[in-house]
């Protein structure tokens, strides 16, 4: 596999742009159309949250069907809590792309991102559509990444290519995420496109498989959303033997999806909102994997942990607490927690004043490692979130101002 650079890149049979039409108070980008010059195979994965915005039910219910040929999305507006108005201006949304495109209604996807209880304003959608779609470019990523951002500081993009049945295939995506962001699905928006020759039956899978290793291993703040989603468009372009379930082939394409969600779901922590610290946390030998997720996911998105590392504070009694209440099977007698390369505690002990001058050294670093070692089994378990600092607030007081 080779990991392309994002700054220019392309991918064979698709086109892209991003514009400011308005939606957004600023003069930022609102307004993205990705579109492939053939229908694409398509695969989805939805927010789990009960209260789901009209692009989700919309998306949720196209998706079945396997097939789509482009996605409209839009930042600034989530058009989620707003009724059969908004589910309205969803299809709507699809319709006069897809005018615009020369394709069906029903190939073309929505996405939405941005306050809730707001109605789109389709006039300036329309304008928006008619406008991108005029402008589509081969390597307009740049422009499509931006135009979906909301609260993030910078663009997220990923490329990778490999040889599959006989031919070069490439993968890419692009994804938006700050704030709101915890598993319960994908905890964003993200937007991954191919050229290679696969069947919506694979893609899918593909893509359930590439989430549980990414998205769903990210927290930012513990809140899900109402508008995540990741959809994956396959457009066979590459012309490559289409790879049979199980086979080689297939496993070098999961290898591809999976890189490029990896590297959008750490991008995605990275950028999250106010951060300082990026957190990778890694449980070793809990009973099980669901305990070893579940434990970690416990004290990544603990606010105490997460604000003692923004301090630089080594206490790791939160990271102790955090594991005691994650509903999981484990004995603080047996628990060995590392900070960096720095040994906290060794059998549910603290290591003393030397231990933790290490371990705050360790906490003044960009990148921060910690590790639990449960002692209680074989699994293993590892997560990506970050800090929260002072800046997580004002950005979230002022969200909507």
């Amino acid at each position: 596999m080779k990991i392309l650079d994002t700054k220019s890149f392309s991918v064979p049979g698709f086109k892209v742009w991003g514009i400011h039409c308005g939606i957004k108070k600023t003069d930022k980008k609102d307004l993205a159309i990705l579109y492939s010059e053939r229908e694409a195979a398509v695969a989805g994965v939805f927010t789990k949250n009960r209260v789901k915005a009209a692009s989700v039910l919309l998306d949720a219910a196209r998706v079945k069907s396997g097939k789509g040929q482009a996605i409209v999305a839009n930042s600034g507006c989530a058009n989620a809590c707003t009724g059969k108005r908004g589910m309205a201006d969803a299809r709507e949304t699809a319709e006069i792309a897809a005018k615009e495109l020369g394709v069906r209604p029903d190939s073309v996807y929505v996405a939405s991102t941005g306050v809730i209880g707001e109605f789109l304003p389709m006039q300036k959608i329309a304008t928006g559509i008619s406008t991108a779609s005029g402008l589509l470019s081969a390597s307009g990523w740049e422009q499509a990444a931006e135009a979906i951002m909301t609260t993030d500081i910078y663009p997220k993009r990923a490329v990778v290519q490999e040889e599959i049945g006989g031919k070069t295939i490439t993968v890419a995506g692009i994804a938006k995420g700050s704030g709101m962001i915890h598993p319960n699905m994908a905890t964003m928006l993200c937007f991954i496109v191919t050229d290679a020759e696969v069947s919506p039956a694979m893609l899918k899978k593909t893509l359930l498989e590439a989430t549980e290793r990414s998205f769903n291993n990210i927290t930012v703040d513990g809140d899900t959303s109402t508008n995540d989603m990741v959809l994956c468009m396959a457009n066979g372009a590459a012309g490559n033997k289409r790879p049979a379930l199980g086979s080689k082939d297939a496993k070098k394409f999961q290898a591809c999806v999976e890189a490029v969600a990896v590297s959008l779901a750490r991008q995605v922590v990275r950028d999250g909102e106010g951060a300082t610290k990026f957190v990778e946390l890694a449980v070793r030998n809990a009973k099980n994997p669901l305990e070893a997720k579940r434990a970690a996911m416990a004290v990544a998105k603990s606010s105490l942990v997460k604000t003692a590392i923004f301090g630089e504070d080594a206490n790791w009694g939160r990271i102790m607490a955090a594991l005691g209440n994650a509903g999981i099977e484990m004995d603080e007698t047996r628990t060995d927690i590392f900070i960096g390369k720095a040994k906290l505690v060794e059998k549910g002990l603290g290591q003393g004043k030397q231990a933790e001058r290490e371990a705050a050294l360790a906490l003044k670093q960009r990148e921060v490692h910690i590790s639990i070692d449960l002692h209680k089994g074989k699994s293993d378990a590892t997560v990506w979130t970050c800090d929260m600092s002072y800046e997580y607030i004002k950005i979230n007081a002022a969200y909507r101002n």
